[in-house]
């Protein structure tokens, strides 16, 4: 487990003062990443987006390590080319320091955009770790639809009204796709559960080969709620089960992190989001059913690949 005590011995590699929204989960999900990366040196990218735009606005600069600006769509294949541009200077000894990799994505800009960019940076192995702070929709072009947005939420693309409950499809289970390319370690993690989230950093880190940590950030604006219950509804996503904490080895060795010890009922989630709000309108109550249906099935089918 992390200590906190030596984790607050470490520099800060993301400075405060920048601009992105008070409360928004993006710089919770990197500061709490980063520093699972211990005292290594460490150079990190991010794809176009929240996180990007607001950390980078030129002339200046919140982060305090080597940092990358990508494309929307190429964060892994940008972060492959300069993972492999190191290992080649490192074997002629013009570079002599451990350096570690890391590159950050949306869920815009990994579960859609830029999937096949991480595909194949998987495939090929390079030594990595890929953060996705998913926040449910394309947060920064105006809160439209993703395949990370969950059934029934409201967005500016997938809204809700007269002729729809919000967005018909299920979200996509982007950490088992990950998972079945059967990289050394892959792991899900929600920024309520700081410990969980910086000990499996810690793992991915020194993973040798590709890793990937797919973790549940918050976005007041998207989301709909009060900025200072950020956290508890991330912690209510994970005792719903909504967002269950667990990592795979290997693409076939599950491990559950957390049980809750009473699973709350997915409407506790629900309810403290504006953006579900028109759920609980009469002639809906099929849909939230629904949405419970499929979070116990999935739950129950997690426990069973953890029981292998």
């Amino acid at each position: 487990m992390a200590n906190i005590k030596e984790l607050s011995k470490l520099p800060e590699r993301l400075s405060p003062g920048h601009r992105l929204c008070a409360g928004c989960g993006a710089s919770i999900v990197v500061r709490q990443v980063l520093m699972g990366a211990g005292e290594s040196a460490v150079v990190a990218g991010s794809a176009t987006g929240c996180l990007e735009v607001a950390t980078t606005i030129y002339p200046f600069t919140a982060w305090n390590i080597p940092f990358i600006h990508n494309a929307f769509e190429n964060a892994a294949a940008t972060m492959s080319g300069v993972e492999t541009a190191y290992r080649s200077l490192k074997k002629q000894g013009k570079i002599k320091k451990d350096i570690k990799f890391v590159a950050f994505g949306g869920d815009g800009g990994t579960y859609d955009i830029g999937l096949q960019s991480l595909s194949g940076a998987l495939e090929r192995g390079h030594n990595f770790v890929y953060v996705c702070y998913d926040n449910g929709a394309y947060m920064n072009t105006g809160i439209q639809r993703s395949g990370a947005t969950p059934t029934g939420a409201s967005t500016t693309t997938a809204p809700a009204g007269k002729e729809s409950f919000g967005k018909p499809q299920i979200k996509k289970d982007l950490t088992a796709i990950v998972a079945a390319h059967r990289i050394p370690y892959v792991a899900q993690a929600s920024v309520s559960n700081w410990n969980d989230l910086v000990t499996k950093s810690q793992k991915a880190f020194e993973t040798e080969g590709p890793a990937f940590l797919n973790v549940l950030a918050l976005c007041p604006r998207g989301w709909r709620y009060p900025q200072e219950q950020g956290i508890t509804i991330a912690k209510t996503a994970v005792d719903t089960c909504f967002w269950p904490l667990y990592e795979i080895t290997n693409g076939r060795e599950y491990k559950i992190n957390y049980k809750p010890k009473e699973k709350k009922p997915i409407t506790d989630w629900l309810k403290a989001q504006g953006r579900f709000k028109h759920l609980f309108k009469p002639g809906n109550e099929e849909v939230i059913k629904c949405i419970q249906a499929d979070i116990d099935v999935e739950w129950e089918y997690l426990n069973k690949r953890a029981e292998l």
